[in-house]
């Protein structure tokens, strides 16, 4: 053996056997999840009508990519001790150590193989979870009723021009090209209702919105007029339909960065957007931490009785991890952390962990 890496076998034999068990705990903890979700929530979609078992699977379509990207590290963390654990019962470690490789060394096919899983699961939340993400969310808003066909466009978006409140169901589009669908407009005059101006589509001319063909039904008299088009939301911009609700869940990384600079340049803020942002890169990447987290498992004499202690002290350490990553997400959310600080903080803090664990216990 030589070099940082122990032999061409031995590394492809652990990444082998740690990936098997990664992805194995993922599926059964996807599966059994899946199951306790759809419980709950396929009574709500078979209470529409004309929803039937297709509408069931395609939910599980929808929430399965979901429940994968959340649950992945706890699998990589699953997988690393059930790793580590087997090859210290089998005295596969002392061999190794006996060999002259020290504890980074045992260590590094694991490490390498998770910096895969962690690129894998950055382009599976790019290219799978946001889109799945917001579709399902679309459809919740709709109560699980038709599907909005364009998975792109925003939905159920309120925005208040002066006393009047304005509804659109669907934007398309962005800047002075967006157009509206399903647009109501509530007339208000100091508080109270006088009129609900509707129509179809709207789009951009000059400072305002011409919607076409609308209807008014005026709440004193009960008179419903209707109107060739006309003109309203005087002084409401495209980004106020476009960003009312940027849901950086729904959004893949480069979407995501393009609505903060628009919503930058609207003068609104973006801190919490910034933390989601910046969570994108190192969600995946706490895949990284996990061998170094449970590596307290593979060291230690098995035949001590201290072997399952060594476990349980490898998955709180995981855990504890991902306990304080949400809380820095919520605190950046909140303003409390910056966004970067929100983001990286938990990441570097139990990287030095867990450094100085494996530093102490065995280097």
């Amino acid at each position: 053996m030589n070099g940082f890496f122990p032999s061409r076998t031995i590394s492809l034999y652990m990444a082998r056997m740690f990936l098997v068990r990664t992805f194995g705990i993922l599926a059964a903890l996807v599966i059994v999840l899946q199951a306790l979700d759809l419980l709950s929530e396929s009574g709500k979609i078979l209470a529409v009508a004309g929803n039937g078992d297709p509408e069931v699977w395609r939910y599980a379509s929808l929430r399965a990519p979901q429940i994968v990207a959340r649950f992945l590290p706890f699998s990589v963390l699953l997988g690393t001790i059930l790793t580590l654990i087997t090859m210290n019962q089998n005295s596969e470690i002392i061999a190794l150590k006996a060999a002259g490789l020290s504890a980074h060394q045992v260590l590094a096919p694991l490490i390498v193989a998770s910096l895969g899983v962690a690129g894998v699961s950055f382009t599976f939340n790019e290219r799978v979870v946001a889109r799945a993400t917001a579709t399902l969310s679309q459809w919740q808003k709709v109560n699980y009723g038709p599907l909005p066909i364009d998975r792109g466009d925003r939905t159920n978006v309120w925005v208040r021009s002066g006393d009047d409140l304005i509804e659109v169901d669907q934007i398309r589009g962005r800047g002075d090209a967006a157009q509206l669908g399903g647009i109501t407009l509530y007339d208000r005059i100091d508080g109270r209702l006088t009129a609900i101006v509707t129509a179809p589509r709207g789009t951009r001319e000059g400072d305002g919105w011409r919607i076409a063909p609308a209807k008014r039904f005026d709440v004193a008299s009960g008179r419903v007029t209707q109107l060739e088009s006309i003109v309203v939301a005087q002084g409401v911009r495209p980004d106020q339909f476009t960003l009312a609700s940027v849901d950086a869940d729904g959004l893949t990384f480069g979407a995501l960065d393009e609505a903060i600079g628009d919503l930058e340049e609207s003068g609104r803020p973006t801190k919490a957007l910034e933390g989601a942002l910046w969570h994108k890169l190192s969600g995946p990447l706490s895949s990284v931490l996990m061998p170094l987290l449970g590596a307290v498992a593979a060291f230690g004499i098995a035949r001590s009785g201290k072997l399952f202690v060594r476990a349980v002290i490898g998955m709180a350490l995981g855990f504890a991890y991902f306990v304080a990553d949400n809380f820095a997400l919520a605190m950046g959310n909140l303003g409390a952390y910056p966004p970067f600080l929100a983001a990286w903080a938990p990441f570097l803090l139990f990287l030095l962990i867990g450094e100085a664990v494996l530093l102490r216990t065995e280097e």
